[in-house]
């Protein structure tokens, strides 16, 4: 039997449901906030104005939840969890968990059903078949209102009328009877209790099956890599729903600790309550995306709020999402070591849904930030030289850099697919056996060995210690004509640092179009000066070509919020590109750089098509000198004709 390193006495659970009964039973921890939830207003952030669940109170909810929902539904039975972000969606979840339920949780779509937004919760339901849904009641009624609705979905309004409606006003209520609290009848660890589905960065979300002790395994990894404890106060806006924001919830759980939770709507909307949350609440960890650093350098509001801001609290500032880039972190140290942020609880760490959430990270007790090295602009997020040894030995963790086509470890200093194997690994997908088969079973090349999880990530070792980068996704890869490849990252960062007064930073995507590079930037503001929006191109197109020696052959402008992202920022490059060649990308202005290959005749009938196709909607402007062509599209409305990239 393991133990915990900060109690001797206190061994690990096979389940994390089981620390919770154990915290709530120990008299220090009976009214010790597990979770506060921080309520945002004009003022900013109060610990006076925040709701609390203590470890006792969260353990009576979800026996009493676990309980009730068994009156209803049989142990093994799925149920999806449409709650919104909150403390009750967090005893729910946990709920779930005691109840031997298999839980689906995600974003509950506005009731309506409009805009297409339903179609996760269409692919949710069709592809996990659930006998139950759990939703406020209000959002039920909601959904039988659409059901009964002539305008409805016929497919959605059907799937919805065969799930039975499970409200959460009314399993917390307290009249059940006759539960045994010393008899678990949870999930087992061998038994999956959570369908987490993907974020969709690089293709339509997959349904990962989790099994209990699976997740228990990358959650106690976790909170060792991190050395969280019973003081550790946590502070998250992460969507708790699948992948961090939910390992989290585990983390804190198994971690004896305090998470102070809100919602990504609130963050995004107002970037400074993050940062209060931290001061306010003396937090010591929080786990952030890449993007949230320029973010909050840009809209962080310093000088705005009357909450002053304080970070000497903090020990882990957890980095997750690739590319993780030094300058950006520099940046946000510069900007907030005068607020008292250590740079030693920078953490740079890796991780997906196929393995639980967490992997690794290159964060020591006894690491300086600028004693990190870097491989082309990025921080490294593991030191396999020092991990291997200790994790092989107590957590089965192995982690490997594989050529794509021949399965076979490669030297280090050579890129490759990042390979991982550990109890932490998911079961598969779920109604994909051939899928499950090609990503969680493979197997080096000529070696009797383990299974391994293909993360699809390309990653390279260097050094002594053997740091490991992830540089990038192997399918989002841009092969070059001179047969170099270059992640599209380097080209979307080089576009958004040429002209930062007007771009939309952390909302650009490089793909390639027949042969193409094509660069879609989202703009800050409009713009309507048709010379302005020429000159964003063309720095565009200098600045990466300055930058990384890689031409763009078309340069589109699009209206803020067009950009394809997953819940947690990161750029959907494959939808992006659907986006375009569907025509349903809002475009404001495209311009495309001759090549040498193109004759100006082939330009030409371009410009006449582009003419008979516009119309009244904007007008064209005509080749510089036979080198460019630019269209302005109109600001009211979408472009309705054929646009330059059916012509790439």
């Amino acid at each position: 039997m393991n133990y915990e390193n900060y109690d001797p006495s206190f061994p690990d659970q096979p389940v994390v449901d089981l620390y919770l009964q154990v915290w709530a039973n120990l008299p220090a921890f009976r009214f010790k906030p597990a979770f506060i939830w921080a309520e945002d207003d004009s003022n900013g952030i109060t610990n006076k104005g925040s709701s609390t669940l203590t470890y006792g109170h969260l353990n009576e909810s979800v026996q009493l939840i676990s309980t009730q929902l068994l009156v209803q539904l049989q142990r093994g039975d799925t149920v999806v969890v449409l709650c919104s972000p909150g403390l009750e969606l967090v005893e729910v979840i946990f709920a779930c968990q005691r109840a031997g339920l298999l839980s689906v949780p995600i974003f509950p779509p506005e009731p309506s059903f409009t805009k297409e937004y339903y179609h996760h919760l269409l692919r949710v339901l069709s592809q996990t078949k659930p006998k139950a849904a759990i939703a406020h009641h209000d959002y039920i009624a909601a959904v039988k209102r659409y059901i009964s609705s002539s305008n409805n979905n016929p497919r959605l309004a059907e799937m919805l009328g065969k799930v039975r409606w499970i409200s959460t006003q009314e399993i917390k209520e307290k009249n059940v009877v006759g539960f045994n609290p010393l008899k678990y009848n949870g999930c087992r660890p061998e038994e999956v209790y959570l369908i987490q589905y993907t974020s969709g960065a690089t293709g339509i979300p997959k349904p990962v099956v989790v099994t209990t002790g699976s997740a228990t395994h990358n959650v106690r990894l976790a909170r060792k890599a991190y050395d969280l404890h019973p003081n550790s106060v946590i502070a998250s806006w992460l969507p708790q729903y699948h992948d961090c924001g939910l390992q989290f919830l585990l983390l804190t759980i198994v971690s004896g600790a305090t998470c102070v939770l809100t919602s990504p709507v609130a963050f995004i909307n107002r970037p400074r309550i993050w940062l209060e949350m931290i001061s306010e609440f003396k937090a010591t960890c929080t786990p952030v995306p890449s993007f949230t650093l320029p973010l909050v350098v840009k809209r962080g509001g310093i000088d705005k709020g009357t909450l002053p801001i304080n970070l000497y609290s903090m020990r882990n500032l957890i980095i997750i999402n690739e590319p993780i880039y030094k300058a950006s972190v520099e940046e946000f140290i510069k900007v907030f070591e005068p607020f008292g942020l250590n740079p030693s609880s920078i953490s740079p760490s890796y991780g997906l849904a196929e393995n639980g959430t967490f992997v690794c990270t290159s964060w020591r007790s006894n690491t300086n930030f600028s004693a990190l090295p870097s491989h082309n602009k990025l921080l490294p997020t593991a030191r396999l030289a020092s991990d291997q040894d200790e994790e092989a030995e107590e957590e089965d963790m192995e982690i490997v850099v594989v050529n794509e086509d021949t399965h076979e470890p490669v030297e280090d200093g050579i890129e490759g697919e990042i390979w991982i194997s550990s109890p932490s690994n998911c079961a598969g997908y779920l109604g994909h056996p051939s899928l499950t088969r090609e990503i969680f079973q493979g197997r080096l090349t000529n070696k009797l060995s383990k299974c391994f999880v293909r993360t699809g990530d390309r990653g390279i070792i260097k050094g002594e210690e053997r740091f490991l980068y992830v540089i990038g996704r192997c399918s989002d890869v841009i092969k070059l004509k001179n047969n170099q490849e270059i992640h599209p990252h380097y080209l979307e960062a080089a576009a958004q640092n040429s002209s930062p007064r007007f771009v939309r930073a952390g909302c650009l995507a490089a793909v390639e179009i027949s042969g193409e590079i094509v660069m879609v930037v989202e703009l800050q503001t409009s713009v309507k000066d048709g010379r302005i929006l020429r000159n964003i191109c063309e720095e565009i197109k200098e600045g990466v070509f300055k930058e990384e020696n890689v031409e763009i052959g078309l340069v589109l402008l699009v209206r803020s919020g067009s950009v394809p992202k997953t819940t947690s920022g990161k750029i959907q490059r494959w939808a992006a590109k659907n986006k375009l060649m569907g025509g349903k990308m809002s475009v404001t202005m495209e311009m495309r750089f001759d090549r040498e290959d193109n004759s100006i005749s082939s330009l030409s009938k371009i410009l006449e098509e582009v003419n008979m196709g516009i119309g009244q909607e904007g007008r064209t402007g005509g080749l510089s000198d036979g080198r460019e062509e630019i269209i302005y599209h109109s600001l009211s409305s979408n472009p309705s004709r054929p646009s330059l990239l059916s012509h790439l």
